[in-house]
């Protein structure tokens, strides 16, 4: 919501007044500003919301709304309300559960307060819905568990309803700074009805400037300057001054001298005038400090000052400077023509100025003293910036810049050291730089472009200064004295503070001196986007402008954005200042250089000004001015719109601080904020509660819906515990909710505030109204929490007692008398009344189970707790230390006076009874263990520390009653004592005495010093706990035990360890023999603990680990219960007890092995742990010698044959020599079938023939079984597990034969090893027939494999015909076969092929000619191999294929390298080439005449001949090139190096140097080197005619030039 106030023509404007901070609600701010239609505003908040309702409802129904009545409107509002109020009671309606014990409804296990299951039932409070939970019963209740009530203190930070006020700024697309309404629905939020900035058109300024007359006269708007006037500059060179009424005062630029004045002054005026005139746009204005006098810079470079009372001549005139005349000259100045973008004033003075232009130069102006303007001169100084230098060959281009942001230091309303030194802020593309002109120019301070600016980001700049100022107001004065001096700058997005701090001068510097400045940088803030205007509306707000035309508002003090708003329908006037300038840093973007900008923004900063609070916009249609909108505006803007409670809400908000109160005008200081605020905030409420229930006598409306009216009352409730007018709330909000039915509304939301411990106290008749209205709900359980969270000493004792008492709501009771009477003991008392729990023998416990009172007298336990401990009960508050010891010492009384006279009611029947102690007894009678739980949390209070009745006569309370002294007087071994004459059998039976047994025993190590028990007490104590555990209270039994054995020794206490042992209670024996150092004892005790298995091994190890410090006699008994407990240890964790034995006791390991099961898994899971903890690739640790470890590794492989077959060639490779027996292990891995394990053990026991043989006959094994496959595969009806059985023996027979491969490589090596001294024998002296060694062992694998592929091939035959039998129109191939043969064949060949290859690979040597010899040891096995065969098969065509393989094997390493040759070759050739060409395309000449001669060579002016003589050069060279590739494919011509080597090109014979050797030695040749006027360039770049090079090397070296075309050219200028 925008709207735009037109200033009136006749409004005066104060522009020295700064704007009022707090504008009277109901009125415009300020009279610049005048209605935007000629509706009359409402006098009133009153009518204002009547006008609205009125509106509102015409918008729904304009012809209906008034036919609607009274009646039909609140039946439809009852009924609303009754289907809210039926949903609310089915939610809250609380959960019956059976009886509780003392840990009911109202207590938890645990120490912390306890969270309840809730729900939100209305805006901004949670309703609790009570759940009660069984408590165990009383003789399980663990001891320790500590008393705790569901009412903790109450949450006072709960969640409600955020205010609508300062939260988040806004997209541009809302222009507004928050969200409105929060709401934890998913429904959009609306924006916020009021306008960050109130804008009004300055409507006489914008109609002289933009209308046609206006262009036509004065020209264009282009800048605007404000201070006590409004001036802005024209692209005629004209300058308008407005004062604040809009007025035109005074026009600068056009008009003359008038006749008076002297003529030489006319000459001056009219020359001044004609030139201001002449000198282009106006670019920038500035105003003096007395806002007296206005400069403004030109287009042209020039600046004029003038004075405004006396506009007819310039007071100054500064001319631009020639750039003609620049060097050689001593003055300074702007360049003609270049535009002077920035002007300022210095400090006072009219006649000291700074300006800067758009090449990035910068000057200071000081004119002299004179009685004219023609007397005076002008000193002009540059402080930035290098004037431009002509270009030339040899000079290096700078980086272009501009000034982008500049601006001097304006004067402050406090003396400051900075006022005589003329700052001056200038920012460059790349720094900031502040400059000191006075009294000589000198830098202060630069820094550099934010290292987390981003890469390629948009160029902008923008800065401003604050100046020092002394507080004006009770805000400021609180802020500080005086505030320093700040500038603030931007770079893109990236927006800094800097404070500039004055530093005294050393002590020995003059005294003159200046003081130095330190400009510290303070605050760093990252907008969205980039930055292109920076302003200072006050001293903590700035106002920042983006690229986007986003006005966004900073809160200074922590650079926090408080608002924002949309200027884009604004049209700010912008230029492009900089682009071309800076078109060097953009039009080349450099991805690699960060410093390269993407893009460079328009300058804005000649169109947006701040000036006391004000905005003001030149836009390229209008001039405007804003004021942000204060708090009042904001409120007025939610009431026209109808949001009464959003008003509220915001009002409240503001009255609290919360926000940036300095940008809605809100003073820092609250109860100057409270006092602005509060009257308006229940002058608020009241009307809103008048429109909101349709009181509204002008427009007949009806009341708002029951939604609305909670939102209202929540708003009143937080408005008025915020201004804290209680009064107003339950004296006008709640009348108006109960005269308009709407109470139930109103208690429902004063059940929350109460609930959340924010409302304390209530009224008589609201209270009794809120009690009214729980019980005819039924909702108890939340009355009695309300009634808890409230002072009781306003309620009326009386009802409360006699509505507490019907309703059984005791946690109430106790409260109410103890916090409002002081009584703590009468409720009580009268609770164990009622509850018919009289000390009887024959009382049983069904009696007590099904006492009426039961569950209530349960309260008493943790209502004890409470008051014992000084805490109010049941919100757990802390009482005042006087109120606590008063209720501690009453509460004693009660339980331990010594007599009393009770009559109890029995059935109503008066019966007398004469007891010790019978309030005691009661309790204990109801819940013996609770009651002891409650001493247990009482005992550790101080109050018992020391008798109170011997505290001195100043220190003791006065008044004290005969009760409270005894209470005071009592301790915690009185205590003790009385509980022990009580707690006697018969009376109380084992499950009760052993709770105060646990109470003794925990008590006693706690106070010892005040706990004095005779050694039988605490014997009986011990064996009592062991005697009364149960399975439910063993724990606590067992610690109690624990904790007496702390400071009682037993007498005979090794006698009663087989107590604590039948008992359970282990913790306590291991304790025992670990202080007594029975090592053995302890392991045992750990085995026997069957809920702590997981103790056992940590016993072991601290027994066991070196410096456990045992004898040898308890090292070998701990060894002993280890063995005997074998099984056990095993079954608890096996791999835990094999880690830590091997570990502390490897020698066990034997006897833990017998202890398992040989057939079960477990030995191998064991021995895995001990021989291989983990599995990797290194080699694991050598094991202790010995059979025994040897034993366990041949086991190990054993077990691993059976569990992990596949893991036994990986864990054998790992074994050492010597480590495990082959005997041993042999035949399980030939039983398993791990025959590649079998194989690498016997070749490491240097037994290969066996490891050979073995490996050959499973390789013809796994033929056989291939070949049965084979033969069975066309009856099988499973094709799909007959291919994978064949796949998989395929696969078998190709990693075997690799192992066989691998082992015959091995023992080929080694024959030809020189360092083994079996050598082989000299074959002049053996047999050519006899093979050695390692032949044999290849001859055997080759045979076999070999053998098996033929007999595999040979059944694949006998498949296909049998198939082929079977089917004769199909063929044997993977569709009609279930065998895939060519597949099969294939591998198989391969096989032999990578074997006889790994033969060849093993036989060869390497020669030192090109070819390799083959080792005669080949050519012995191939020929015993042919012996073999040729017995076998008498046919040579059944090894056909197979020779065929063998035969591709032997030729194909060869093949190989004679390719890879071929390869090679070609590539050589073709990158030779390839260079070669390169190198003929030459470098460019270093210049353009032969170095030789001196003529021109190429280029212009060298003669038209010369592109004839290249055109023509060029064909020849194509015709040569064609008739080349002719003769190259029809073979004609043919180097000599037969197609390798060095290629041959053209007609030149291998003699020639070449042009690759020229080339290669920095010459190229541009044409034939036959031709007179060919050209040579070296590497050098220098050029010769050939002709001339020939002649002055043949000078040189004493050659004739005939002989040039041999020549080795060189450069004889690089020699």
């Amino acid at each position: 919501m925008s709207t735009v106030h037109d200033v009136a023509d006749t409004g005066p404007v104060d522009p020295e007044s700064e704007p009022e901070s707090v504008a009277t609600l109901g009125r415009e701010n300020g009279t610049l500003h005048e209605s935007a239609d000629s509706r009359t505003k409402p006098s009133s908040i009153v009518e204002l919301l009547q006008t609205v309702r009125k509106e509102e409802l015409e918008q729904v129904n304009p012809e209906n709304n008034r036919k609607t009545s009274k009646q039909d409107t609140d039946v439809t509002n009852e009924e609303e309300e009754a289907s809210f109020e039926t949903e609310r009671q089915d939610l809250l309606s609380p959960v019956r559960l059976g009886p509780s014990s003392a840990d009911g409804s109202l207590s938890t296990p645990d120490d912390t307060p306890s969270v309840q299951d809730s729900f939100v039932s209305s805006p901004g409070r949670p309703l609790r819905v009570t759940r009660r939970r069984h408590s165990p019963a009383p003789l399980l209740r663990p001891f320790d568990k500590r008393f705790q009530t569901r009412l903790s203190q109450s949450p006072l930070n709960t969640p409600r309803a955020v205010s609508p006020a300062f939260l988040t700024p806004h997209s541009r697309q809302s222009s507004t700074p928050s969200q409105f309404i929060t709401d934890n629905g998913d429904v959009d939020t609306p924006d916020a009805p009021w306008e960050v900035v109130r804008w009004s058109k300055l409507r006489k300024i914008s109609g002289q400037m933009y209308s046609e007359i206006g262009k036509r006269n004065f020209g264009r708007p282009t800048c605007i300057a404000v201070s006590a006037s409004i001036a802005i500059g024209t692209s005629k060179g004209i300058i308008l001054i407005f004062d604040y009424h809009q007025s035109l005062k005074t026009i600068i630029g056009p008009g003359t001298q008038g006749s008076d004045t002297p003529v030489r002054s006319q000459l001056y005026t009219l020359i001044c005038v004609h030139e201001a005139v002449e000198s282009g746009s106006i670019t920038s204005i500035a105003f003096s400090a007395d806002h007296s006098t206005v400069a403004g810079g030109h287009s042209s470079g020039a600046i004029f000052t003038w004075d405004i009372q006396k506009p007819a001549k310039p007071f100054l005139y500064i001319a631009a400077t020639d750039a003609n005349r620049l060097h050689g000259s001593e003055s300074d100045g702007h360049v003609l023509g270049v535009a002077v973008l920035h002007v300022g004033f210095l400090g006072t003075r009219h006649t000291a100025l700074v300006s800067a232009d758009d090449k990035g130069m910068a000057f200071s102006h000081f004119a002299s003293r004179g009685m004219a303007a023609i007397a005076r001169s002008i000193k002009t100084t540059r402080i930035l910036g290098r004037y431009p230098e002509p270009v030339t060959a040899t000079t290096r281009p700078k980086k272009p810049s501009t000034v982008l942001a500049f601006s001097p230091l304006p004067l402050g309303n406090v003396e400051h050291a900075t006022d005589d030194m003329g700052l001056v802020a200038i920012l460059t593309p790349y720094l900031l730089v502040v400059v000191s002109t006075m009294p000589t120019a000198q830098t202060q301070h630069k820094s550099t472009r934010p290292k987390e600016l981003a890469a390629h980001s948009t160029m902008s700049a923008a800065l401003a200064w604050f100046p020092t100022m002394k507080p004006s107001t009770s805000d400021d004065v609180r802020l500080g004295s005086v505030s320093r001096a700040k500038l603030v700058y931007s770079w893109s997005n990236i927006l800094t503070v800097l404070d500039v701090v004055e530093t005294e001068p050393s002590e020995g510097s003059a005294k003159d001196r200046p003081s130095e400045l330190r400009f510290v940088p303070w605050k760093r803030w990252r907008a969205e986007e980039a930055i292109v205007s920076i302003q200072w509306l006050s001293r903590s707000i700035m106002i920042v402008i983006t690229i986007s035309q986003q006005l966004i508002i900073l809160e200074s003090s922590g650079l926090q954005v408080t608002d924002s708003f949309d200027l884009i329908k604004k049209h700010i006037y912008h230029v492009d200042l900089f682009s071309q300038q800076l078109s060097q840093l953009i039009e080349k973007l450099d991805e690699e250089d960060t410093s390269m900008h993407g893009v460079v923004a328009d300058a804005f900063y000649m169109s947006f000004k701040a000036y006391k609070g004000r905005l003001f916009l030149l836009g390229f249609s209008d001039v405007s001015m804003g004021t942000i909108s204060n708090w009042a505006d904001r409120l007025l803007a939610l009431m026209e719109q109808g949001d009464f409670i959003g008003a509220i809400e915001l009002a409240t908000a503001y009255y609290s601080g919360e926000g940036d109160k300095s940008t809605v005008g809100l003073p820092e200081d609250d109860a100057s904020r409270h006092e602005l605020v509060q009257e308006k905030l229940v002058e608020m409420m009241s009307a809103s509660l008048k429109y909101a229930f349709g009181r509204n006598q002008k427009a007949d409306t009806p009341r708002i819906p029951a939604s609305q009216l909670e939102r209202l009352a929540t708003a009143c409730f937080n408005a008025c515990l915020s201004i804290d007018d209680m009064g107003f709330l339950f004296e006008d909000v709640y009348t108006w909710y109960v005269d308009e039915r709407g109470q139930s509304i109103f208690l429902r939301i004063l059940d929350g505030f109460v609930t959340d411990g924010v409302i304390k106290t209530l009224p008589p008749s609201v209270l009794k109204d809120l009690i009214a209205y729980f019980t005819e709900q039924g909702r108890n359980s939340q009355l009695e929490e309300v009634l808890c969270r409230l002072n009781p000493e306003t309620m009326d004792i009386d009802q409360i007692t006699t509505l507490c008492k019907k309703h059984n709501l005791y946690d109430a009771l106790f409260y109410v008398w103890s916090q409002a009477l002081g009584d703590y003991t009468s409720i009580l008392k009268d609770l164990l009344r009622q509850s018919n729990i009289p000390d009887t023998e024959n009382n049983s416990e069904d009696d007590i189970s099904d006492s009426t009172f039961h569950e209530s007298a349960l309260k008493s336990f943790p209502y004890l707790s409470y008051i014992l401990t000084g805490r109010i009960y049941p919100t757990g508050e802390s009482m005042d230390e006087a109120k606590a010891l008063m209720a501690k010492a009453d509460i004693y009384h009660f339980l331990f006076s010594s007599s009393r006279n009770d009559i109890w009611n029995t059935n109503g029947e008066s019966k007398q009874m004469r007891f010790n102690y019978p309030d005691l007894r009661s309790l204990l009678n109801l819940d013996a263990s609770s009651f002891l739980g409650v001493l247990n949390e009482a005992f550790e209070d101080g109050f018992l520390n020391e008798s109170n009745d011997l505290a001195s006569e100043n220190e003791r309370p006065t008044g004290l009653t005969e009760e409270q002294r005894f209470g005071l007087s009592l301790n915690r071994q009185y205590i003790v004592r009385i509980l022990l004459e009580v707690m006697v059998p018969p009376r109380y039976d084992a499950a009760n005495i052993v709770y105060l047994d646990m109470f003794i025993a925990r008590n006693l190590p706690k106070f010892p010093q005040f706990i004095l028990l005779p050694g039988s007490t605490l014997q009986r104590v011990l064996v009592e706990l062991c005697d009364y555990a149960t399975d439910g209270n063993r724990e606590d039994c067992q610690l109690s035990v624990e904790y007496l054995l702390s400071v009682y020794q037993p007498p005979d206490l090794p006698s009663m360890i087989p107590m604590f042992s039948s008992v359970g209670f282990y913790r306590t024996v291991k304790s025992i023999y670990k202080a007594e150092k029975h090592y053995a004892l302890l392991l045992k005790t750990c085995f026997e603990d069957k809920d702590n298995v997981a103790e056992t091994f940590d016993c072991i190890t601290d027994c066991l680990k070196p410096g456990a410090g045992l004898s040898k006699q308890q090292i070998k008994d701990v060894r002993g219960v280890i063995v005997h407990y074998a099984a056990t240890l095993l079954r608890i964790d096996l791999a835990q007890t094999a880690s830590i034995l091997n570990a502390y006791a490897p020698d066990l390991h034997e006897t833990l092995l017998k202890a398992i099961d040989p057939n079960n898994q477990s030995q191998f899971e064991y021995l895995r742990v001990v021989l291989e903890p983990t599995r990797g690739e290194r080699r694991i640790d050598a094991l202790p010698q010995g059979s025994l470890n040897q034993s366990f590794v041949e086991l190990y492989v054993r077990l691993l044959c059976d569990y992990d077959p596949h893991h036994v060639p990986v864990y054998v490779e790992k074994l050492k020599t010597g480590d495990l027996r082959l005997a041993s292990v042999l035949p399980a891995l030939e039983k398993r079938g791990v025959i590649d394990a079998a194989v690498v053990l016997l070749a490491r026991e240097g037994q290969l023939r066996e490891g050979i043989e073995r490996l050959t006959e499973h390789l013809k094994t796994l033929g056989a079984a291939l070949i049965g496959l084979l033969n069975g595969a066309n009856d099988t009806p499973d094709i799909a597990n007959t291919q994978e059985a064949v796949d998989d023996l395929t696969k078998s027979l190709q990693n075997f034969a690799g192992i066989g491969v691998w082992l015959c490589k091995g023992q080929s090596i080694s024959a030809v090893d020189p360092k083994n001294t079996r050598q082989r024998p000299n074959r002049k002296q053996q047999d050519i027939s006899e093979l050695s060694m390692d032949e044999d062992l290849w001859l055997t694998l080759v045979d076999a494999v070999v053998q098996v592929t033929r007999d595999v091939s040979d059944a694949l035959e006998h498949a296909k015909s049998d198939h082929d039998s079977r089917e004769p129109a199909n063929t044997l191939d993977t569709k009609s076969h279930p065998v895939d043969a060519s597949t099969l064949l294939t591998s198989l060949r391969t096989m032999v092929q990578d074997t006889f290859t790994a033969l060849l690979t093993a036989t060869s040597v390497p020669s030192t000619s090109d070819k390799r010899q083959k080792d005669p040891s080949f050519l012995r096995i191939f020929r015993a191999f042919l012996n073999r065969v040729s017995i076998s098969s008498p046919s040579i065509s059944n090894l056909r294929a197979v020779l065929s393989a063998i035969f591709s094997a032997y030729s194909y390493e060869e093949s190989l390298l004679d390719l890879a040759n071929r390869l090679l070759d070609k590539d050589l050739f073709v990158h030779v080439s390839e260079v070669t060409a390169m190198r003929k395309r030459g470098w460019r000449p270093l210049g353009q005449v032969c170095e030789g001669c001196g003529k021109r060579v190429w280029g212009s002016g060298v003669g038209g001949g010369i592109w004839d003589a290249w055109v023509e050069a060029g064909r020849v060279k194509g015709d040569s090139m064609g008739d080349a590739s002719a003769m190259s494919s029809t073979g004609e011509h043919r180097g000599n190096n037969n197609g390798k080597g060095k290629a041959t090109i053209g007609k030149y014979d291998e003699d020639s140097p070449g042009v690759e050797d020229e080339a290669s030695r920095g010459a190229l040749q541009t044409e034939t080197l036959g031709t007179p006027e060919a050209l040579i360039v070296f590497a050098c770049r220098h050029v010769f005619h050939q002709r001339c090079l020939a002649e002055i090397q043949a000078t040189t070296d004493g050659r004739t030039s005939k002989e040039g075309w041999r020549l080795e050219f060189t450069c004889p200028l690089c020699i």
